[in-house]
């Protein structure tokens, strides 16, 4: 496999389908949005780049369910297996694309993980207590894997309920999924060039729909507080409806939110680096095409 990866607005899709045209392959996405239908503009999924040069290629993991669900690591381990063992099954090259860290590195250092039920109960009392002891709780039993769970209150009260469960640990050699060898590539430009692409790529989502997106969202039943779960995007767009921010704020707010994910998009890559995953990182600036090429000098494609 390969897996391409790096922050937001590197224009990691737009390599994966180049690649995937010239190899005969397939993507997955490494994605936790871009799995909910009807949520397009927001996620980013820009499915028409999924055509290249006239050919339409394959993906998997987008689109799979309906806005409102909450779907989480332990299904998206699952589900990748599915679409991996799809493509091999059909003797094509499956390529991960994506920049959530922690469904990558839960696909490729095998996490063991368990469906952990939702304990009323549990969550009853979690919830009279307050963020900074949710978040010792989750220090205490070394589970804060992904600190966007902090961000956002029903996301930190589910984290701990698994963490509780005792859900995420190491594999064993008798655990269900195979181990998958892949090469890493990452897109990387100069933090102050990232900042210019996702301002302009924000007038731009803006411009297209952004906010009708949502006004949609919310017309068929997705509630303002449930609109949070999804990331920043409907964060702040809830916000501007709801008017406790006026356009500008919005539009400014969110764009230094999304800068301030990419830094800690980065900051995963890097802490895999140190834990032993390898990435070969390529420059952004240069085309599509010479990043081709380097992803096919430093990995043998058969």
């Amino acid at each position: 496999m390969i897996t391409i990866l790096g922050p937001t607005a590197t224009g990691k899709t737009k390599l994966a389908v180049n690649l995937a045209y010239s190899t005969n392959g397939e993507i997955i996405s490494a994605d936790s949005r871009q799995v909910y239908r009807n949520m397009n503009i927001g996620t980013g999924k820009d499915l028409k780049e999924y055509t290249f040069k006239g050919k339409n290629i394959p993906y998997h993991l987008i689109d799979i369910l309906g806005a409102g669900y909450e779907y989480n690591v332990y299904e998206y381990v699952k589900d990748f297996h599915k679409a991996y063992n799809s493509i091999l099954d059909k003797n094509k090259i499956p390529i991960l694309c994506g920049g959530s860290g922690m469904y990558i590195e839960a696909v490729l250092k095998r996490y063991k993980l368990n469906d952990v039920p939702v304990n009323k109960k549990l969550r009853e009392d979690l919830s009279k207590k307050t963020d900074l002891e949710l978040i010792e709780i989750l220090i205490k039993n070394r589970s804060l894997h992904n600190t966007t769970d902090t961000k956002n209150r029903n996301r930190l009260i589910r984290a701990v309920e698994i963490s509780l469960e005792n859900n995420l640990s190491r594999t064993d050699k008798n655990y269900q999924y195979q181990k998958i060898n892949s090469t890493l590539f990452g897109i990387y430009f100069e933090r102050e060039i990232i900042r210019k692409k996702i301002t302009a790529r924000l007038k731009q989502r803006l411009n297209a729909g952004m906010i009708e997106e949502v006004k949609g969202l919310i017309d068929k039943g997705l509630s303002y507080e449930k609109l949070k779960y999804y990331g920043l995007e409907y964060k702040f767009i809830s916000q501007y409806l709801l008017g406790k921010l006026n356009y500008d704020d919005m539009e400014q707010k969110l764009n230094f939110a999304i800068c301030h994910f990419a830094k800690r998009q980065m900051t995963w890559f890097r802490k895999m680096e140190r834990n032993g995953f390898k990435i070969i990182w390529i420059d952004g600036n240069i085309s599509d095409e010479k990043k081709v090429k380097i992803i096919f000098d430093n990995r043998e494609l058969t």
